[in-house]
């Protein structure tokens, strides 16, 4: 963080034939090497820079915190700490079961494969699995679409 007694210290040395430095020093390489090579704008420049030190500073100020606030939400300067993931447990076949009848629920009692592995983010293996097993209790039939000819679950009391 710059400061703007050093900025006008810096200045003073204008008043040994030093322009510039307080430009350098807030940033700005450019006019403070011109002002460094011609005398500050043949000392006019260094004049104006004796009002504009204070906004100078300040603008640089701003520049250094934005660039530090950038480069924290990053992580470049974050302290580190270690990350715990937590894993849930996969659901249960029960849990699946529930799930699957929601979905068709969803879809007026009926369902294909491809909506149980949507429904559930199941495999089509293990989501044609447990539908068959539901099959075997009763409560579910299995049918074909007259159209596409896609195997349908159709929960029948839904």
């Amino acid at each position: 963080m710059n400061k703007v007694e050093t900025s006008y210290l810096l200045w003073a040395l204008s008043l040994f034939g030093i322009c510039g430095l307080q430009r350098l020093y807030n940033g700005k390489i450019f006019t403070g090497l011109l002002w460094l090579f011609t005398g500050g704008l043949f000392f006019v420049g260094q004049l104006v820079d004796l009002f504009l030190i204070p906004s100078m500073v300040q603008e640089h100020n701003d520049l250094y915190q934005g660039k530090l606030a950038r480069m924290n939400s990053v992580g470049v300067f974050a302290q580190p700490t270690m990350v715990v993931q937590q894993v849930d447990a996969p659901p249960t076949r029960q849990e699946l079961m529930v799930l699957l009848t929601k979905s068709a629920a969803a879809h007026e009692g009926k369902i294909s494969v491809t909506q149980a592995v949507m429904a559930t983010g199941m495999g089509f293996a293990e989501a044609e699995e447990i539908l068959k097993e539901m099959v075997k209790t009763g409560y579910v039939g299995i049918t074909n679409d007259p159209e596409t000819g896609v195997v349908v679950y159709d929960f029948r009391e839904i």
